[in-house]
């Protein structure tokens, strides 16, 4: 297998090359204005040689940063008449139940661009009223007169009846601009999260189209796959239509990573936090990958299994600041890769990198494999500008820097694990991404996690996530069914039909569908609730479905009837890869590292040990206080802490 999984991230972008011989590793900074460039260059130190026989798994923040900045295609909406303000009216909840003043979030397109199709069919798909020809000729008049780049169409239990959401698609096919129908993007009952969905898959499919189209053009003839938000990828000529599927593309694979490299040493239970340049995404891995189904998107549902993550903004790109009462914030505002940290060269504003910097804590000649000048008199210079404000020395305002950063990540850690009713003692917390190991040992105290895992080349374990992963992908149908039609039988025949639909677009990517694994699952509720439980496909639905109930409410109805409310399947392909391997840096920097250096601690400045981590043999102990140094990370062991040295190079610490 010759495979590369990218991670583009707001700051860096990561390469891990899996092959028959040396798999290698790479990072080179991001260039926002164009990803792509970050890309070809990245590709180009790491294959010079050329790119044949190779295959690239991409995570990619295109589609999501088109949707955070409203850069999305201009999308107009079809509904059925009367249901035109279902986009925004929404759910009529609040994030903040007593913020009178609670901003909105801006919409994806405006109320004008919403035609109401004078058609209407039951629950039961009964025609209430036709879908005429007349109609269909107004709607595509009124379609011509907003040009619209992309079209979204979810018209009232289409999840179930598609009939006139397809002919309906049929009628403009010839207006040659990409179509999303409910029906296909998410064919479940719920109006709003279905609206939802189709909008947003709508809204970033055209720009996800003309990023795939520029692949093409400068890296021709190279096997593109896409990494989806569920932890598999697709094929790249696909991923367009399934842009909504694209929304947590890096973090999955980092997560995916993660849960790979636990299966492998023995650490089912993960918490995992990935710790880069822009942002910090964190999870709960009890034994097996979370998936959820409820998040969302700055107030928008997405509806679709997603691996579940809670990203702040907290990285080693966030700018530190006084806020306007006086008191020292950090984030969520970023520097990015453009124009960076004041250490990069060209950045106005201190940030988190800047403060580790002065502190010692990141050595230049090993940062970024020494490729990446650091200017620290810069850093230090803007450091006492700001440490002034504050009426402080530049030191003390550096470790209020890492305080104030420290506590917004341990909040996200425990928003995953305290706030859902989980000990986060009860888990090994799996410190990777760039600038995380910098802090792990600190959160490890706040949270008191005696375990801590930190992954060999723990900087891009995103990207080789990505590249361990294997094609995914899950379709669902609307079933609606109680007694006397919630049968077992019933069931395996709804199931058997939905396996043969979803092999078969599988197959047309080119898989072989005797290679795909299925797995199904069942989404119940008793009569009258509005939420439902998920329970594993099996004949004893029923009884799981009551004791889930009682675990999770603290009681359960075994004597009342239960609704089959969604049967979901998700189709698989084994990894083609068995273990995690052992990777290495393209270029190795850090032979001539000194053996201590200088480090400002909790405690004040202190000489600590240096290591590179290349140089750790198996079975070695690292004691606290010492850097470990890698060429994409740095690992601060902090006093009282002792990290061991696992094969593969990987390193857990405890206290």
């Amino acid at each position: 297998m010759n495979r590369i999984g990218i991670d583009t991230g707001g700051t860096f972008t990561d390469f891990v090359s899996l092959g028959a011989g040396e798999s290698r590793v790479h990072k080179v900074p991001s260039t926002p204005a164009d990803p792509l460039q970050a890309i070809v260059t990245g590709l180009h130190d790491l294959r010079p040689q050329g790119l044949a026989g190779v295959e690239v798994i991409h995570g990619t923040t295109v589609g999501t940063n088109a949707f955070l900045t409203r850069q999305g295609a201009k999308v107009a909406l079809l509904t059925t008449q009367g249901f035109e303000d279902v986009l925004f009216i929404g759910r009529q909840t609040r994030r903040e139940l007593f913020n009178l003043g609670v901003d909105k979030a801006p919409e994806l397109l405006p109320r004008e661009r919403v035609i109401g199709v004078k058609e209407r069919l039951g629950p039961d798909g009964r025609v209430l009223t036709p879908l005429t020809a007349d109609e269909i000729e107004r709607v595509r008049r009124g379609l011509m007169a907003l040009a619209p780049e992309a079209v979204a169409i979810c018209l009232l239990h289409a999840y179930g009846y598609p009939e006139h959401e397809e002919r309906l698609a049929v009628a403009i096919a010839d207006l040659k601009v990409p179509i999303s129908l409910s029906s296909r993007v998410l064919p479940e009952f719920r109006e709003y999260e279905r609206t939802c969905a189709t909008v947003l898959n709508a809204y970033l499919g055209p720009i996800l189209e003309r990023y795939l189209t520029s692949w093409q053009e400068r890296l021709p003839g190279v096997p593109l796959f896409i990494q989806q938000s569920n932890g598999g990828f697709l094929p790249g000529a696909r991923a367009a239509a399934w842009g909504i599927h694209t929304v947590l593309s890096g973090p999955a694979g980092g997560v995916y990573g993660a849960w790979r490299l636990g299966q492998e040493l023995g650490e089912p239970a993960l918490l995992t936090l990935d710790m880069g340049g822009t942002s910090t995404d964190v999870a709960v891995v009890p034994g097996e990958i979370p998936f959820t189904r409820e998040y969302t998107l700055e107030d928008f549902p997405l509806g679709i299994p997603v691996i579940d993550i809670h990203t702040v903004g907290a990285g080693g790109g966030s700018i530190a600041f006084k806020d306007r009462g006086g008191a020292l914030r950090v984030g969520p505002r970023s520097a990015g890769a453009h124009p960076g940290p004041v250490c990069y060269g060209r950045g106005r504003e201190i940030t988190v990198t800047d403060a580790q910097l002065l502190l010692g804590r990141i050595r230049p000649e090993c940062f970024l494999g020494g490729r990446l000048p650091l200017d620290l008199k810069a850093t230090q210079a803007a450091m006492m500008r700001l440490a002034a404000e504050f009426g402080v020395g530049p030191e003390e305002l550096a470790r209020g820097i890492i305080k104030v950063v420290s506590h917004n990540m341990a909040k996200a850690l425990q928003a995953v694990t305290l706030e859902r009713g989980l000990d986060p003692r009860d888990f090994t917390l799996c410190c990777f991404g760039g600038a995380g190991g910098l802090h792990i040992c600190e959160l490890a105290r706040d949270l008191e996690v005696r375990r801590v895992l930190v992954p060999a080349q723990a900087g891009v374990l995103s990207a080789l996530g990505m590249a361990l992963a294997g094609h995914r992908r899950d379709f669902a149908h609307t079933l609606l069914l109680k007694r006397p039609e919630l049968r077992w039988a019933r069931l395996q025949e709804e199931f058997a039909d939905l396996r043969r639909r979803g092999l078969a677009e599988m197959a047309a990517d080119g898989l072989d569908p005797a290679h795909l694994a299925a797995a199904g699952e069942l989404e119940l509720r008793y009569p009258g609730q509005g939420y439902t439980l998920t329970v594993p496909w099996g004949p004893d639905f029923r009884d799981e479905f009551h004791r889930r109930h009682q675990r999770l409410y603290g009681h359960a109805f075994p004597d009342r009837e239960v609704e089959a409310v969604v049967l979901r399947l998700h189709l698989t392909q084994p990894p083609p890869q068995a273990r995690v391997p052992v990777l290495a840096p393209v270029a190795r920097r850090g032979s001539s590292l000194p053996k201590a250096g200088k480090v400002w601690l909790e405690q004040g400045p202190a000489t600590v040990p240096l290591y590179y981590r290349p140089d750790l043999k198996s079975g070695m102990a690292v004691a606290g206080p010492a850097l470990v140094l890698e060429d994409h990370a740095t690992l601060l062991v902090a006093t009282g802490f002792e990290a061991e040295v696992l094969e593969g190079g990987h390193l857990r610490l405890r206290w």
